[in-house]
């Protein structure tokens, strides 16, 4: 099945201010949410996901009654969950 992928407005301004590599890393994993990588379930936050790429942590939640994922956070792993 083929998602798409919505990316906020706040989580997009933190990936395009990474370096070059560390932002195609990123953006590569998320594209292929929801199905592979580091996943779980964030503790406290029902309905919504973290994906672990390196030191950066991708939250994000999946709508499958309209197949999309919605990326709602990005950022460092000590700054994400606050």
């Amino acid at each position: 099945m083929k998602w798409n992928i919505q990316i906020d407005k706040i989580a997009l301004k933190f990936i395009a201010k990474q370096p070059a590599p560390q932002r195609m890393r990123i953006m590569a994993a998320i594209a292929k949410l929801p199905e592979d990588g580091d996943i779980k379930p964030m503790a406290g936050q029902a309905g919504y996901y973290r994906l672990r790429v390196g030191t950066y942590r991708i939250v994000y939640m999946v709508k499958e009654e309209i197949v999309t994922v919605c990326v709602t956070k990005a950022g460092n792993r000590g700054d994400i969950y606050k």
